[in-house]
């Protein structure tokens, strides 16, 4: 059986390549020209390079494929819209209408994000669906999880959808790398004391969902929050990355209105500068620290009773290990 996965660059796509390697899978990796892969192994992986817009390419691409991992997607808190549309829909689009193509794929697992609810104040289960709140990020994958379940179900197409929280664990750039910088150099902060749940889940616990749910008959139509059942604060993983670093605990705090204003000005003057690079602060992520992040995932546990394998606590652990032997 072979496996295509997109996005093998990235954070995810990376360990779910190291995962299934693992167990000897057969695996194509479908990449862009310029993709990095880095000191990532694949040898014994077929690579396939080309644009998600090239319908030979893809064609060719998909011969024999069984089941597709679609990681691939533009992820920031800012940026422009047209790039975040071709990321997280157009190239969405594309990729789906190859594998109805191919006549082989027996199941499209569709990497989302719970982001899609737009930051409801009290977290919510899978039947919430996509609330644009105006943020790019969110808007196109919100729209981009809406056209993978309908595109599943006008065609017939075995669609499933996962929809992960905060994804931590080694080589996390930014909520691993990027925050144990901010930590040393004593400029992160938090928003509103740090209280509300972070809606964290582990790295491997994501891949093997993934993998877990693909296999799943009834699993096809639907879309699954992945998130850990262990409640955790953003506090308690600042404190937990800052320790394992040996940085000084963040000190620095703002409520939840100084910092959206804060977000907001810091957008605005970028755009008006037509600065490409990301803001020192956005609403995005105000939103992410300061809305509780803890969703409902009794719908994956009931499908995948054993999730989480690893867990928090234990990812966390070696997380911390990971970023001792980094110095």
């Amino acid at each position: 059986m072979t496996i295509l996965i997109t996005g093998a660059s990235g954070f995810l796509g990376r360990r779910l390549v190291e995962m299934l390697r693992a167990h000897g899978a057969a695996m194509r990796l479908l990449l862009r020209p310029g993709s990095d892969l880095g000191t990532l192994d694949v040898s014994g992986c077929d690579i396939a390079r080309g644009d998600f817009t090239d319908e030979d390419f893809l064609n060719r691409a998909m011969r024999g494929v069984r089941v597709i991992h679609h990681c691939a997607g533009r992820s920031s808190d800012w940026g422009n819209w047209a790039e975040f549309r071709e990321a997280n829909l157009g190239n969405v689009e594309h990729l789906l209408e190859a594998a109805l193509r191919a006549k082989t794929v027996e199941r499209f697992v569709h990497v989302s994000t719970t982001d899609i609810y737009g930051y409801p104040e009290i977290p919510c289960d899978e039947t919430y669906g996509f609330h644009d709140v105006g943020l790019p990020y969110n808007r196109s994958k919100g729209m981009g999880d809406e056209l993978a379940l309908g595109f599943g179900r006008r065609t017939g197409l075995p669609v499933t959808v996962v929809r992960p929280a905060t994804i931590f664990g080694p080589r996390s750039k930014d909520w691993v790398v990027e925050l144990a910088r901010l930590l040393r150099a004593r400029s992160a902060l938090t928003v509103a004391g740090g209280k509300s749940l972070a809606g964290l889940v582990y790295i491997d616990d994501v891949v093997r969902a993934m993998i877990g749910l693909a296999g799943i008959p009834d699993a096809a139509g639907q879309a699954f929050n992945v998130v850990d059942p262990l409640h955790v604060t953003w506090r308690d993983y600042f404190d937990a990355i800052a320790d394992a670093v040996g940085a000084p605990r963040a000190r620095l705090d703002v409520g939840v209105k100084t910092a959206l204003a804060l977000g907001w000005l810091c957008e605005a003057a970028y755009r008006l500068l037509r600065m490409r690079s990301r803001p020192l602060f956005t609403r995005h992520v105000v939103l992410l620290l300061s809305r509780n992040q803890h969703y409902d995932s009794r719908k994956l546990r009931d499908a995948i009773p054993e999730f989480p394998w690893t867990g928090v606590e234990k990812g966390l652990a070696e997380t911390a290990a990971w970023l001792k032997t980094r110095g």
